[in-house]
């Protein structure tokens, strides 16, 4: 398969919605989540890395 044939089956897949870790926080640490009636919570660490827990 050449480099072209991956560009063009690549390009085919929709993009991913993408959103920024701050944005979903407020701009603090924390915020929760809510997933089939489940509530995570996501969590930026000090060394901006990212925690999802139940």
């Amino acid at each position: 398969m050449t480099n072209m044939a991956k560009i063009i089956e690549t390009s085919a897949v929709p993009a991913l919605p993408t959103y920024d870790a701050t944005d979903l926080t407020g701009g603090g640490p924390l915020a929760n989540i809510v997933l089939n009636g489940m509530v995570y919570s996501l969590r930026i660490t000090r060394a901006g890395k990212l925690i999802l827990t139940k």
